[in-house]
């Protein structure tokens, strides 16, 4: 077995705020646990005394609590946690109300400021206020068409305040995107910003956002925020104010937060959409509240004085679990733009100058440093940082090394996964035990995550279904206009009776940690023998030649085939010595079942909006068939190169 490449210290040990969890459930419950691994199995087996602890350990503020934890627990579908509760998400994230920052923000290399507590709790007043003129109640939708501003998060909060419902996408959307999301959710007031900065460009937002203003009939008010200039033009623009106007008549008074029960409404968020419409995903305030803050406190183990920062937009779930954060009383740092503009290196600089104490990425932008030949460890200090999460795509083992030798040597390497289905993760860190190479710390705790055969039987040490056996509260409450709940059950529910699956390929190693290798989707089957396809991409992208590839299966002569389609390094043209390598490559580090039985190259990869690689669009225009939504793509003009290629005829 491979030597951790980290370790905690002693005092990182007795010090981390599990460590007082588990202590409080020994006294509190009269049990004895073998050690984190003890508190995961024992958490899962006792599910209500478990997320009872995390309330009262993690002092969610509530109205009222009741009585009964969980109801229905043996079905996880219909379980319901805190049955009576009350409680606003807003005033569990507003915990304090001091000078200090509560949000720094950095918008490429032209903008940089700080708001601190006080001033973000007086925004959150005023705009709670002219979001209750506008005709904003519980329940009701606020969307935003937003960059990852301050004032981005103040008006989340101001939503949540009122017991409303909160959806964001990242303002790079075209209108057919952000009206295949906002278009079923009919929201009253949507929130934009007249543009953004991107790669050292500004880019206009208002242009797209009054065609969509006029496809929305349910608008009563739209709310623009000065981003690129200081007086956005509203012309043309209908129901439209500036932020300063809207909030103008009112002062910053006590925010009346408003108590809802524990299933409320909180967030809607979207799937992909690359095979269709988007799902429109609906969480709820508690069980958002309490998953977070389980993750956050005892798998980060952030706290109060921490500076937590994920590069993310607001169209990925990411944002929404970074600025849960704030429930700790941590300062929550913001970038919006490209992380390569206006120079390679600048989030860690910003880790510098901001004192980042944990730093949120993907497992491509840890893939782009080292393709950059980036070594941070050289150019910058990173004193404060003691956490690195990675999440996005699946982190090969020689991301571990990159990280371990370039970035810092001391540093807690969390990849995590989960979803926007779960609003969280389903595994990731323990801040109490090691790190191993290519593998993601953890089980979490509370979830009874399994991996699962074909047949529906556990395994361990081998590849199968990621599932969830048992509730957990960040479940999602339904899908917008499902009524019956058949759209939900049939997205999660329907492989494995009554069990959760996810649609991840794993493997649950002997060390209790978990190897993801792509999503079962997109599982490749030559000859039916399943692969993942993170599996080929860790070997190939390891040759210097290829920046980035996407591998599919195509139905051929009854059966599978594997292609790859590589994207080169800039310059190069693939040629028949570089295929003879890429194969042996796959050949000699993973199986002969492995090797592409094509290998082609493309000018670029089409990924989504939050940078994933879109292996069934991908496989959808090889067949010839029809992609349903490129506006979910970032870059759709990037199909074009796969289509009718003459090479896949024969």
């Amino acid at each position: 077995m491979d030597q951790p490449l980290w370790q905690p210290s002693a005092v990182q040990v007795e010090t981390a705020q599990v460590s007082a969890f588990m202590a409080e459930v020994t006294r509190r419950w009269k049990v004895r646990l073998e050690g984190f691994d003890g508190l995961w199995a024992w958490s899962v087996s006792e599910p209500a005394r478990f997320w009872l602890t995390v309330w009262d350990f993690c002092k969610i503020r509530a109205a009222e609590r009741g009585q009964r934890v969980l109801v229905d627990g043996d079905d996880i579908i219909n379980a319901r946690f805190f049955p009576e509760a009350r409680l606003n998400y807003a005033e569990n994230l507003l915990v304090r109300r001091d000078d200090t920052p509560a949000l720094v923000f950095w918008g490429e290399g032209t903008v940089r400021r700080s708001v601190s507590w006080r001033a973000l709790y007086d925004l959150v007043s005023r705009l709670a206020q002219a979001l209750q003129a506008a005709g904003v109640g519980p329940g009701d939708r606020v969307a935003a068409f937003v960059p990852n501003l301050p004032e981005t998060v103040a008006a989340m909060l101001a939503t949540a305040s009122l017991g409303a419902v909160w959806s964001s996408c990242s303002p790079d959307f075209g209108v057919q995107g952000v009206l295949d999301r906002f278009g079923q959710i009919e929201p009253k007031v949507l929130i934009t910003a007249d543009g953004y900065y991107y790669n050292n460009k500004t880019i206009d937002s208002l242009d797209r956002v009054r065609e969509v203003a006029a496809a929305l009939p349910s608008l009563a008010q739209v709310i623009v925020l000065p981003y690129t200039r200081k007086t956005p033009p509203l012309d043309g623009l209908p129901h439209a104010v500036t932020l300063a106007d809207a909030i103008a008549p009112y002062g910053a008074d006590e925010i009346a937060f408003e108590p809802v029960p524990f299933d409320h409404p909180l967030f809607i968020m979207f799937s992909s959409g690359t095979t269709g419409k988007p799902k429109c995903i609906v969480h709820g305030v508690g069980g958002t509240l309490l998953q977070l803050r389980k993750e956050h406190v005892l798998h980060c183990d952030i706290r109060a004085g921490d500076r937590v920062f994920y590069f993310t937009t607001c169209g990925w779930m990411m944002w929404n679990w970074l600025t849960a954060a704030l429930a700790s009383g941590a300062t929550l740092l913001l970038y919006d733009g490209s992380p390569f503009a206006p120079k390679k290196t600048i989030l860690f600089d910003f880790a510098d100058a901001e004192g980042m104490t944990l730093f949120g990425t993907s497992a491509k932008y840890i893939d782009a440093c080292r393709k950059f030949n980036l070594a941070p460890a050289d150019t910058n200090r990173l004193d404060a940082l003691r956490l690195i999460t990675s999440t996005g795509s699946p982190l090969v083992p020689e991301a571990f090394d990159f990280v371990y030798t370039k970035i810092k040597p001391d540093v807690q390497l969390a990849s995590i996964s989960g979803g926007t289905d779960i609003i969280s993760c389903f595994v990731l860190g323990n801040p109490i035990g090691p790190v191993r190479r290519g593998e993601i710390q953890t089980r979490g705790l509370g979830m009874a995550v399994d991996v699962f055969d074909e047949d529906g039987r556990t395994v361990r040490g081998e590849k199968g279904e990621l599932v969830c056996t048992r509730p957990f509260p960040s479940r999602p409450i339904g899908f917008w206009n499902d009524p019956d709940g058949s759209r939900y059950r049939a997205a999660y529910f329907a492989r494995f009776p009554d069990v959760w699956c996810h649609g991840d390929y794993v493997e649950l190693t002997e060390t209790g940690g978990v190897i993801i290798y792509g999503r079962s989707d997109a599982v490749l089957n030559p000859g039916g023998v399943r692969i993942g396809t993170a599996e080929i991409y860790r070997q190939v992208e390891q040759l210097p030649e290829v920046a980035e590839s996407i591998v599919i299966g195509q139905d051929w002569d009854a059966d599978t085939r594997v292609v790859l389609f590589v994207k080169l390094a800039e310059g190069l043209t693939l040629t028949a010595d570089l295929v003879d390598r890429i194969k042996e490559q796959i050949k000699t580090t993973c199986t002969p079942r492995h090797v592409p039985a094509r290998v082609l190259q493309v000018d670029d990869i089409p990924r989504t909006k939050s940078g994933k690689i879109v292996e069934l669009a991908v496989r959808d225009i090889v067949h010839g068939r029809e992609i349903k939504n490129r506006e979910a793509l970032a870059n759709p003009e990037a199909l074009e190169g796969f289509r009718d290629r003459p090479e896949l005829r024969s």
